[in-house]
């Protein structure tokens, strides 16, 4: 049996313990430095075929992940939860040497599963996937800002444009966040200025039709915030910041397609009617290689959508899905198969036949309900599909239902 190498993380630094055939043989404290790494690559070197234990930490636990990867060093990555159940006893003490030592005594006990080295392709797709959802979740937290500070300098502004998110309709509100700023502006200047300083390239006829309107607007407001109140201020800040994100989420979409085209499965799950490019790369940026998994209740496991069932003596509760996966990986397939369903009429697909019997049964299934239950058949679909090198045919799918289903 290899040898078991068990750490404790901490912010910084690991208390670590290393184990042959059940018995301590060394244990240290390091910190995350190239000092620290280099005494425990020393240790590492000197076991029998060492394993890395460690519990999941967030990013605490990032330098002992990336640690075992650069020196190829096969590690399971713990569960929190799953370790505490499993080493929990009557006795409470807690230090971080006991915790180390608990971690290694329990991998002798247990089977856990070792972590599956990806290619470096889909852990940097996952990264731009996660910032591209700060970006996004920022760029709302700065538009819902920039609206309530809008309504009390320059209402009449949300009146100008179809499009409010659009980064023309950004830029004037930047440039003209108070009415007073416009009215002594003529068309013709303020056509000019709406040409030049928006960043977007707009006919003469479109930019005056805009200044005429932001004239007429700027006449008749009666705001509650005059042009030297802080609000104004407040106005150009959010719209900046909204302008900035949006950029930004814009150069994200484009490098994660870029990078989600790299990958063999890109091409497969974007062949799913209703599934883009967008969705495709996500759906890789937070699943990984769907290959690592052994079959799709795997996959369910992983994404959180798989019942959770309780009976106790004459209780019984409902069943109802886990949720204990990844939630962001669970919110870009319920998103797909929702997608799914509002375009059906642009593609045949069977996961919206699917929805539709179990709406139309003796005992018709809630909305939600349907929905996980098509969300569980996309991933088998998608599982099958990948495993087999197969794309999306709804034909293959009447011919052969057992095989694709």
């Amino acid at each position: 049996m290899s040898d078991i190498i068990a750490l404790d993380v901490s912010k910084g630094h690991s208390y670590c313990v290393s184990y042959h055939d059940g018995n301590c043989t060394a244990e240290f404290n390091f910190t995350h430095n190239k000092i620290g790494f280099a005494r425990l690559r020393a240790t590492a070197k000197l076991a029998n075929n060492p394993t890395f234990y460690f519990e999941a930490t967030g990013v605490y636990s990032r330098p002992i992940e990336r640690f075992c990867k650069d020196n190829k060093i096969p590690y399971a990555l713990l569960n929190p939860l799953e370790l505490h159940l499993k080493t929990e006893n009557l006795r409470r003490i807690k230090t971080d040497i006991k915790d180390a030592h608990k971690i290694a005594l329990s991998a002798y006990d247990n089977n856990y599963r070792l972590m599956y080295f990806q290619d470096e392709k889909y852990s940097n797709l996952k990264e731009k996937c996660r910032f591209y959802e700060q970006v996004e979740a920022d760029r709302k937290y700065y538009k819902v800002k920039m609206k309530t500070a809008l309504q009390q300098t320059f209402p009449e502004m949300e009146q100008l444009f179809t499009d409010k998110a659009s980064v023309l309709a950004l830029n004037v509100t930047r440039l003209y966040p108070h009415p007073d700023l416009v009215s002594d502006l003529s068309k013709t200047k303020l056509k000019n200025t709406m040409k030049k300083e928006t960043g977007k390239r707009i006919s003469d006829t479109v930019a005056l039709n805009y200044a005429e309107k932001l004239l007429r607007f700027a006449k008749n407001s009666c705001p509650s915030a005059h042009v030297n109140d802080p609000q104004v201020d407040e106005v150009k800040y959010y719209a900046t910041r909204v302008i900035e994100n949006t950029i930004e989420k814009r150069k994200l979409i484009k490098e994660m397609i870029k990078l989600g085209k790299k990958l063999p499965e890109f091409e497969i799950i974007s062949s799913m009617p209703c599934i883009g490019e967008m969705t495709a790369a996500m759906l890789i940026g937070e699943i990984g290689n769907f290959t690592r998994f052994d079959n799709s209740n795997q996959l369910n496991a992983y994404i959180g959508i798989d019942l959770m069932r309780y009976q106790s003596g004459r209780s019984q509760k409902k069943d109802h899905i886990n949720k204990r996966g990844n939630p962001k990986a669970r919110a870009v397939l319920y998103s797909a198969v929702r997608n799914m369903i509002k375009q059906q009429a642009s593609a045949q697909n069977h996961i919206v036949d699917y929805y539709y019997k179990l709406k139309k049964q003796p005992v018709p299934k809630r909305d939600k309900v349907a929905t996980v239950a098509c969300m569980n058949k996309t991933l088998k679909c998608l599982f099958s599909m990948i495993n087999n090198n197969t794309k999306y045919s709804y034909t293959y799918r009447s011919s052969k239902p057992k095989e694709m289903l």
